[in-house]
Parts: C-alpha cells; sequence; structure tokens
C-alpha cells in the first residue's frame, strides 16, 4: 500500500507546489466516504477513518484481514446474500479489469461488543481497479455509502398496511431507485471528465492549426477566435498573417460553413492553401483565385467564404479582395468607419468555371485600425446583415484610442459575444 498512496514533495522552481505536491496517505485518510484497498486475493491492505467509523472497527482490526472473514454473511437471516453479490462484483473486477457499480445491498456487519450479533446494514458499493503496467488488477478500491439511515427512514414513511412480500418488493424498489441514482452520479461525473479532455484536446487542435509564425512578429495585430456557443472548441473559422517582402504583410480570415471537427479539417486545408498562395502570387485576388481553384476539390468548401487584405507599410496601402465574406472596416482616428467593399465576389467554391476575381486598394493614416471579423460577430437571427454591419462601425467609433488588443477585447464586449455567441467568430484587428 505505502508503494501507491505516499508524499510526494515537489515544489516549482519558484517555491509554489506543484500538482505533485500531494500527500496522498493524508488525502485517503481524510476521504469522507468509506473506502478499503483490497489485495486481489480479498486481504484488506488499506483503510481509510470513514470506513473504520461507518464499521465501528479500527485500523488493527481490519488490516491483513480476508475481507469476508472480517464481513461474513448474518447467519440469523435465511436470506443473507451480501458475501455472494459483493464476492461476484470483485471477481468481475478482477477479470475484466473495469469498475463495478453494485445496487444497494442488505449486508450486515458483526456488532463486536456482542459476539454473534449482527446489525442491519444496507449499502451502495461500488468496486474500482488499481491496474499495474501490464494491465492486471495491483488493488481493488472498494467504496461504499452507507445508506442505512436512507432505507430505515423510507421504511417509516410508508403510509399504508403492506406486509410480507409486497412490503419488501416496495423497499427493494427504492433501494433500486437509490442506486440508479448514485450509478447515474458516477455515470455524470466521468461524462464531465471526458468532456474536459475532450475540450482540451479541441482546444490543443484548434490552436495547432491556427498557429501563425508570421503573427508573433506583429506587436499591433490582435488576434481573437470563439467558437460557437455549445460546439466541441473547434470550427471552421480561421485567421493568418503572412509576411512578404518590402514591409508588405497579408491579414486573412476564412469561414467554413459547419462547426465541429469537420468543419475545422476544411478550414486547416483552406487557411494553408490561402497561407501558401499570399506567398506566390502577385495580391489579393490572385491568392484567392488560387483558392477558389483548390476549394473545388475539396468536400466542405465550396460555400466557404474569405477576405485577404495585403497592408503595404511603405506605401501606406491597403490592397484587399472578398470572396462572398463580409466587408473589412478602416477606422480612422477621428471615429470614421470606412467598409472596404469594393472588391466582393461570391465565397469561393461558388462559380462553376474560373473567372479572375475583383481586387480593390485604398491608403491609409498611422494611426488607423483594420478591422477583419468573420458574420458570427456581427449576424443575429432575423436581422438584416446591414443591420449588423451599422452596429459594428458604431461600436468602433466609440472605441477610440484603444490598443488593438484592448479593442478586440472591447469589441467582442459591447457586441455581446465576448463569451461566444450562435455562430462561430474570428477577429483580426490591425494598428496602422
Amino acid at each position: 500500500m505505502t508503494s501507491y498512496i505516499g508524499h510526494v514533495g515537489v515544489t516549482a522552481a519558484d517555491g509554489e507546489p506543484t500538482a505533485d505536491q500531494v500527500d496522498y496517505a493524508a488525502l485517503f485518510a481524510a476521504t469522507p466516504s468509506p473506502y478499503l484497498v483490497l489485495s486481489p486475493v480479498l486481504l484488506i491492505v488499506g483503510v481509510n477513518e470513514a470506513y473504520c467509523r461507518a464499521t465501528g472497527r479500527t485500523r488493527r482490526e481490519l488490516l491483513g484481514q480476508y475481507l469476508f472473514d472480517a464481513f461474513p454473511d448474518n447467519p440469523a437471516d435465511p436470506q443473507a446474500s451480501g458475501v455472494v453479490n459483493l464476492s461476484a462484483s470483485l471477481a468481475r473486477v478482477l477479470a475484466t479489469g473495469k469498475p463495478d457499480t453494485m445496487a444497494v445491498q442488505r449486508y450486515d456487519i458483526p456488532v463486536i461488543s456482542r459476539p454473534g450479533t449482527f446489525e442491519e446494514r444496507w449499502w451502495s458499493p461500488v468496486n474500482t481497479p488499481v491496474l499495474r503496467p501490464d494491465g492486471q488488477v495491483a488493488w481493488i478500491i472498494h467504496r461504499v455509502e452507507d445508506v442505512t439511515a436512507f432505507v430505515h427512514h423510507r421504511q417509516k414513511r410508508q403510509q399504508d398496511t403492506a406486509t410480507g412480500p409486497r412490503r419488501r418488493r416496495e423497499e427493494g424498489m427504492e433501494s433500486e431507485l437509490y442506486a440508479r441514482a448514485k450509478e447515474l452520479e458516477r455515470l455524470n461525473e466521468e461524462l464531465r471528465l471526458a468532456h474536459a479532455r475532450e475540450r482540451q484536446v479541441a482546444i490543443t487542435l484548434q490552436e495547432a492549426m491556427l498557429h501563425s509564425p508570421d503573427l508573433a512578429r506583429h506587436s499591433d495585430v490582435a488576434v481573437r477566435y470563439l467558437p460557437a456557443i455549445g460546439s466541441l472548441n473547434v470550427c471552421g473559422d480561421w485567421y493568418d498573417t503572412v509576411d512578404l517582402s518590402d514591409g508588405r504583410f497579408t491579414v486573412a480570415v476564412g469561414d467554413v460553413v459547419g462547426h465541429g471537427l469537420e468543419a475545422a479539417t476544411v478550414m486547416g486545408m483552406l487557411r494553408s492553401a490561402l497561407s501558401a498562395a499570399s506567398r506566390a502570387v502577385a495580391g489579393p485576388a490572385q491568392a484567392l483565385e488560387v483558392l477558389g481553384l483548390y476549394a473545388r476539390s475539396v468536400d466542405g468548401a465550396l460555400a466557404a467564404t474569405a477576405v485577404t487584405a495585403l497592408v503595404d507599410t511603405r506605401a501606406q496601402v491597403i490592397v484587399y479582395s472578398s470572396a462572398g465574406h463580409p466587408p473589412p472596416v478602416l477606422m480612422h482616428p477621428g471615429g470614421a468607419c470606412q467598409l472596404l467593399d469594393q472588391a466582393t465576389d461570391p465565397p469561393l467554391g461558388a462559380r462553376p468555371a474560373h473567372v479572375p476575381r475583383p481586387q480593390a486598394g485604398t491608403s491609409y493614416n498611422h494611426g488607423d485600425i483594420l478591422v477583419l471579423y468573420t458574420d458570427g460577430l456581427i449576424e443575429r437571427r432575423d436581422e438584416d446583415i446591414d443591420t449588423g454591419l451599422h452596429r459594428l462601425t458604431d461600436t468602433l467609433s466609440r472605441c477610440l484610442g484603444l490598443s488593438p488588443e484592448r479593442l478586440a477585447d472591447t469589441l467582442l464586449a459591447r457586441l455581446g459575444v465576448s463569451h461566444g455567441a450562435r455562430d462561430d467568430i474570428a477577429l483580426v484587428v490591425v494598428g496602422l
């Protein structure tokens, strides 16, 4: 037992406790639910204080004993089945290496102060294996909840005069309901933990897919990514930044229809293709032409949209092109907002034949802010998109003097989507 439950004294370099600095012996002793630790041959090798209190035994009396010597069946009860049922559960754990939850059991225990007498007890047991590296069971954790008071309380509350088999059936049904409630509680906890693991995997996946090496060189570019509420934390929206020569760089956002891993997979393919095209062709329109041709060969990409803008810091010019995407906004220091909507075209895979995409340009001044986003930022159910665009520009005009990072957070908050929306959101704020 000591090889599995002990004190690990590890601290971080700054002196703060780490997750490994846990006194497992103290944790086991203080756990409020009664626990036994059993060897594969069902010897008691560990017992916590709650179990001692529940059974009226001491650790000295229990450690080293065979489980069913310590707790035999009540010979005065002709229907006693505690040993048989618990033995079968433990055998299943040893055979499968998986936890086993039992229905509520009547399993009377000997009264130490009165040899030969037993006290009626009702238990809700769960048996959980601890596996060795080779997959074999090293220990069994036997957790019980003493529900005797519950069963007795329910018995006293019986309002009718039912006796005999009917009474026993009612008691059994109530006990079974309690057992099922405990089982649902356990399953809900497992689901919660599984969801937490899935969410962390999804976050890691999305972060890897959205990783932009060039973005780290732009302290004046803020990006935000919010998946739709209720999604797995992965989505089809994306953003990217690509550094070019002579003080030029591109920023882009895109949107794949749908949510979840399928949309994220398509997103990753389109994002990579646009990043490569932006480095290889002359401008945003040509990059979107290449991306449109590629999108026709990708399942789920036909209705995808994207907008990309090339920022020339020497000439102080923005050149942009859009494939079915909401227009970027250029905000001037005084609060005036300009929609970059002079180079719009259908979504990436919408054209059956190749047609050159449009491209437009506009000058900018130092202190201007360029905002690119996906439709989740502005669209609301049963509302015209022009209403959403007006809300966006009106909000921006009241966010003067903020850095790109603060502006990004303020914009999300004032639009009411800082914790997500019905649709995915990607947002890029560029300080010019």
